[in-house]
C-alpha cells in the first residue's frame, strides 16, 4: 500500500528525469486517461513502466501529446491521421516489428496474401468495419476473437509476441515479452523458443476476461497468484478459483474466462504445445 501511496501523492524522479503519472499528465494535456491509453494503442507514445505495471510518462512524451491534441482541435484530424503526421515529421518513431500491435500485425499478413478485408470478414466472421479498426490500432480485440483471426492466418497467438534473437534460459521481469489483448487482459511471455511448454504470467483486470468461448490443440494448466477467478468449460463445467487454486483441462474443449473480483487476477498459465 505504502508504494501505491507514493505514487499517487507524488511525480517520481528517476536520476535527472522527472517522470509524471498517467493522472497528471492526463490533466495537463486536457484529456482523460483511457484516452491518453487509446494514445498509447496507436503508438505515439511508449510509457516507462514500475515493476508494479504503473506507466510513467516523461515532459517529451507531455509535450508530443500536446502537439497531438493540437492538430486535432486545430486542424480536426483523427488519432491515427495525427500519428502518421507525427512519423512523417520525424516526431513518433515507427514501431518496429517486436512492437506492432496484433491488429498491425494481421494487416501485414493480410496485404501479403492479397486479401480484401471483406474476405478476411466472412472467413471469420468479424465484421469489416472492426478488422480495419483493430488493423489501424484503433480497436483492442479479445482474446476468442484474436483466436479466430490467428486461426485463419494459421498462426498462434505466440506469433503476435516478438520472439526473434536468443532464446534464454533465465528470463527476468524486465525482458519478458508482453501483448495486451485488451486494456483488461495482459499477458507476459516467460519463455520462449523450442520448448515445449508456453508459460505465460496472466494480468486480468476487474471484469476483464476472454469474451466468447474458443478452443484448440493441447493441454493447459493454469495457477492463481492472486485474485479470482472464473472458467466455463464446454457450456457446462464452472469452476470458481481463488488465490493457490488450480485447474487442468484439455485445449480442445471450448473455454471462457473472466475475472469476477475487485481486484486484479495474476495468473500462472502454461499451454503445451504451444499452440494457444
Amino acid at each position: 500500500m505504502s508504494s501505491r501511496k507514493n505514487l499517487s501523492t507524488q511525480s517520481v524522479k528517476r536520476g535527472a528525469r522527472h517522470l509524471l503519472r498517467i493522472s497528471e499528465v492526463a490533466r495537463r494535456v486536457g484529456i482523460s486517461s483511457s484516452a491518453l491509453r487509446a494514445w498509447e494503442t496507436l503508438g505515439l507514445v511508449t510509457p516507462q513502466r514500475t515493476q508494479s505495471r504503473y506507466r510513467l510518462y516523461s515532459e517529451s512524451d507531455v509535450r508530443l501529446l500536446q502537439r497531438a491534441i493540437f492538430f486535432r482541435r486545430a486542424r480536426g484530424l483523427n488519432p491515427p491521421a495525427i500519428v502518421h503526421v507525427l512519423k512523417r515529421q520525424g516526431m513518433v518513431s515507427s514501431p518496429a516489428e517486436g512492437t506492432l500491435l496484433p491488429g498491425q500485425r494481421f494487416r501485414r499478413l493480410r496485404a501479403k496474401r492479397r486479401l480484401s478485408l471483406a474476405q478476411v470478414a466472412k472467413a471469420t466472421g468479424v465484421s469489416v468495419g472492426f478488422l480495419s479498426a483493430l488493423e489501424r490500432g484503433q480497436m483492442r480485440s479479445s482474446i476468442a476473437t484474436l483466436r479466430r483471426i490467428a486461426r485463419f492466418y494459421r498462426i498462434n497467438i505466440l506469433s503476435l509476441f516478438e520472439t526473434s534473437g536468443d532464446n534464454p534460459r533465465l528470463v527476468h521481469p524486465a525482458q519478458r515479452k508482453i501483448l495486451e489483448a485488451t486494456p483488461d487482459v495482459r499477458m507476459e511471455l516467460l519463455a520462449w523458443g523450442n520448448t515445449a511448454m508456453e508459460p505465460h504470467l496472466f494480468r486480468v483486470k476487474p471484469g476483464g476476461g476472454s469474451g466468447e468461448s474458443y478452443a484448440h490443440e493441447g493441454e493447459e494448466f493454469l495457477h492463481v497468484l492472486r485474485g479470482k477467478f472464473e472458467i466455463w468449460l464446454n457450456n457446462g463445467e464452472h469452476y470458481r478459483l481463488k488465490v493457490g487454486d488450480s485447474l487442468y483441462f484439455e485445449s480442445s474443449i471450448p473455454h471462457r474466462w473472466k475475472n469476477p473480483g475487485r481486484t486484479e487476477t495474476s495468473l500462472l498459465w502454461i499451454n503445451t504445445p504451444p499452440t494457444f
